[in-house]
This record gives C-alpha cells, structure tokens and sequence, in this order.
C-alpha cells in the first residue's frame, strides 16, 4: 500500500474488499478517535480505551462496505462505532447486580451457559414464546450464532456454550480480555436484534 495515497482512494479500495488499505484508513484516523473516548474513573480498572478500539476496528472492517460517507465524513463514522461500543459497554457494566466481568465465569457442563445467555437476551427486550418448546428455541439460537460474524461467533460460543474464561478467550482469539467482554456485549445485543426480528419463536417485549 502506498503510503502517500490519499483517504479518498484508500476508501474507495477499502470499499471493494481492500482490507490493507482500510487497516490504512484505521491507522491514519483510529488514534484521534482513541484519544478522545472518555471513560469515566469508576470504569478505567475494567475498561480501557484500547479494548473500546478493538472491537471498533473489527466492526470497521465488519461495515465497511455498508459505510456511505465520503472519506471526510469516515472519521466521524469510526467515532461513531467507537462511542457506541463505549456506550453498551458502560450500560452493562452501570447495572450493579452484575459482577465484574472476571468473575462471569459459566460451566458448559451444567448449562448456565446457555441459561445467562438467554437471560442477557431477553435483558435487551427480547423473549422467547411461550408456545415455543426449549429445543425449538435452541435450534433457532443456534442458527442465528451461525449468521454472526466470526468473531461474534467465536465469543459467544466460548463462553456460553463450552464455558471458556474470557482470558482463555482472549488467549485464543489474541486479543485483550477487556475487548472480549465488550465483543460479548456487542455479539448478545446483536443476537437479540436478529432473534427479534427474524424468529418467530421470538419477539421484542
């Protein structure tokens, strides 16, 4: 990649599948947006700014081809992914019956796995029918983990359904254990607008 090329051509590359020229793009524009997140004090032990990247920057390279902007507008857009992966994260951790996220460790072997991550589901607003059977609703929830993103995927079902820490996870996956939490917060949201509009065993409530 050329590193004189301007942010117009990087966009347009990044647009048709250029994964090099976007990785440019984050480079150029990804610091400033970093710089200006801000994390409030009772949060900093269990969320720092570069965990809040991460998952922006995998979300970049997820939307891209769905970003309509102009090469101006592309910073605001990332400031814009980054604030709300910063906001769900937040909103979550704000909920004080939760535990620290360390401590939301789930036993594949028992099924709380599945359990928590039903309750989190329907914690957004979505719940499943009552005429719907346990099997029907978790072949359905398996099928739309399958239409996630791989990293989404990747998440959900290591600490949900094969009971993996989020440090094993992050191990696995070479990232931070604080982006790994906020990928979950993220992938559970993202389920539930799927479950919610898609599924007839589910719905908004």
């Amino acid at each position: 990649m050329d590193m004189t090329s301007s942010d117009e051509q990087l966009l347009k590359n990044a647009r048709i599948g250029d994964k090099a020229a976007l990785g440019e793009l984050l480079l150029r524009h990804g610091p400033e947006v970093r710089a200006r997140l801000q994390i409030n004090s009772r949060w900093r032990s269990v969320l720092e700014p570069n965990d809040v990247m991460q998952v922006t920057y995998f979300e970049a390279f997820e939307q891209i081809n769905r970003f309509t902007g102009t090469a101006t507008s592309f910073p605001r857009w990332l400031k814009r992914i980054a604030d709300n992966n910063l906001r769900d994260a937040i909103q979550y951790l704000d909920r004080a019956k939760r535990p620290p996220p360390e401590r939301r460790v789930v036993s594949s072997e028992t099924g709380d796995g599945v359990a928590m991550l039903y309750e989190l589901i329907e914690e957004g607003g979505v719940s499943p029918s009552k005429q719907a059977g346990r099997r029907e609703i978790r072949k359905v929830l398996d099928a739309e983990i399958d239409r996630l993103p791989d990293d989404y995927q990747r998440v959900i079902r290591r600490l949900f359904l094969e009971g993996k820490s989020a440090v094993d996870v992050a191990q696995e996956m070479g990232r931070t254990s604080g982006a790994i939490h906020l990928l979950r917060i993220r992938a559970v949201k993202r389920l539930g607008e799927m479950l919610g509009s898609g599924s007839r065993f589910f719905s908004h409530h």
